[in-house]
C-alpha cells in the first residue's frame, strides 16, 4: 500500500533537511526505475573505448542502468552534493599543481561517513528500512541520478552544474526500498551558447556533453597504468600532475562557488608550498606523508613520480 502524499512528503523534507545537517549541500530524490534512455549513451561510450583502460566500467551493465539490481525492492534514489572548493589551491604559475578534489582526505572516507550518519538519522525517525549508499564506488550512474532529482544539468563538459553554486562537488547516493515524494529535472539546459570549456581542453578530450576519457588529464595521471604517458601528448598540457581542474576552471557557473567547510578536507600544510624543485626530487617517505589517506594514493608514488618527470621533460 502506498502511503499518501502527506507521508511522502514529510519524508522526504526530513531527509532533506537532516541531509543538510549532516553536510550535504544539495539533495534530490528520484524513482528508482531503469535508466532506458542512458542504454545508447553507454553503449556508444564503451563501444568506441572512450573508457580507456578502465575495464571496470564494462561490468554490471544493467546495474548501471538500474538500481534495483543494487538494492533488491529499490523504491527511491536520493542524490547528494558535497562540496569540495577549496579557499586555497596552489598559485597560478605553479608548475606542479594536484586537482582540487584531491587536496585533503580521501573524498570515499569522508563523504561515506556522512552518509551513515543521515541514515541513521533516517532510521531513527522513520524505521528501518533496506538501503546501500554509494559514492563513487560502485556501478551507479551518478550525474544521470543527480540530473533525475533535480540536481543541475550536465554541462558541455559533462560535470553536473548547479544552478547556484557551479560544479565543484562529489556526488553520492542512497538507494533505498522506501517510498519518498520526487523531484524532477530540470527542463533547461543553462550552458546555452558557451563552449569555454571546449576550447580550453588541451587535449580535445572534450565535445559538446561528451569525454573521451582516454585523452582526458585526469585519466591520464590517475587511471592510466602505462610506465609513460603516450608521447603522443607531450606540449599538449602542462602542470596537472593529479586531475585536471582546466574545464571547471574556465566555467563562467563557478565563479558562483563557495569554500567549503570540511576540515577533512584541509591539505597538508606544506603541500601547496612546494617549490618545483621538491616536487621533482620528492622521496617515497615525502610521499606518504603529504599524500597519507589522500586520493593521489590510487595513483601510487610511481605513478605521480611518472607525472612529474613527463612535465619535468616536457618543459625542459
Amino acid at each position: 500500500m502506498t502511503p499518501d502524499s502527506d507521508v511522502l512528503k514529510s519524508r522526504s523534507d526530513f531527509i532533506k533537511k537532516t541531509a543538510g545537517n549532516a553536510g550535504f549541500d544539495y539533495c534530490g530524490i528520484a524513482r528508482a526505475r531503469r535508466l532506458d534512455e542512458q542504454e545508447q549513451n553507454l553503449r556508444e561510450y564503451l563501444s568506441e573505448n572512450r573508457h580507456g583502460q578502465m575495464s571496470y566500467m564494462e561490468n554490471h551493465f544493467e546495474k548501471r542502468l538500474d538500481p534495483r539490481k543494487l538494492v533488491p525492492g529499490a523504491k527511491s534514489v536520493i542524490s547528494l552534493m558535497y562540496n569540495y572548493y577549496p579557499r586555497d589551491f596552489f598559485p597560478a604559475d605553479a608548475e606542479y599543481k594536484i586537482s582540487r578534489y584531491a587536496l585533503g582526505k580521501d573524498y570515499h572516507f569522508v563523504v561515506k561517513d556522512r552518509m551513515r550518519q543521515l541514515v541513521a538519522a533516517m532510521q531513527a525517525e522513520l524505521g528501518e528500512f533496506g538501503f546501500r549508499v554509494f559514492t563513487d564506488s560502485a556501478p551507479v550512474l551518478e550525474r544521470a541520478w543527480a540530473l533525475e532529482a533535480g540536481l543541475g544539468w550536465q554541462g558541455k563538459n559533462t560535470m553536473l552544474i548547479n544552478l547556484k553554486h557551479g560544479s565543484y562537488f562529489f556526488l553520492a547516493e542512497i538507494i533505498l526500498d522506501m517510498e519518498l515524494e520526487y523531484d524532477r529535472p530540470l527542463k533547461k539546459d543553462f550552458c546555452g551558447s558557451c563552449h569555454r570549456c571546449l576550447d580550453a581542453c588541451p587535449t580535445a578530450a572534450l565535445t559538446a556533453y561528451n569525454i573521451d576519457a582516454s585523452k582526458c588529464i585526469s585519466y591520464l595521471t590517475i587511471e592510466n597504468r602505462q610506465e609513460q604517458i603516450p608521447e603522443k601528448f607531450r606540449g599538449d598540457y602542462s602542470e596537472w600532475v593529479f586531475g585536471c581542474d582546466i574545464c571547471q576552471e574556465v566555467c563562467p557557473w563557478n565563479k558562483f562557488s563557495k569554500e567549503h567547510d570540511e576540515p577533512e578536507f584541509m591539505p597538508h600544510p606544506d603541500l601547496l608550498k612546494m617549490t618545483p624543485l621538491q616536487w621533482e626530487e620528492l622521496s617515497p617517505e615525502q610521499y606518504r606523508e603529504l599524500f597519507r589517506k589522500n586520493p593521489v594514493k590510487r595513483t601510487k608514488y610511481s605513478g605521480l613520480k611518472r607525472n612529474i618527470d613527463f612535465l619535468n621533460d616536457q618543459n625542459l
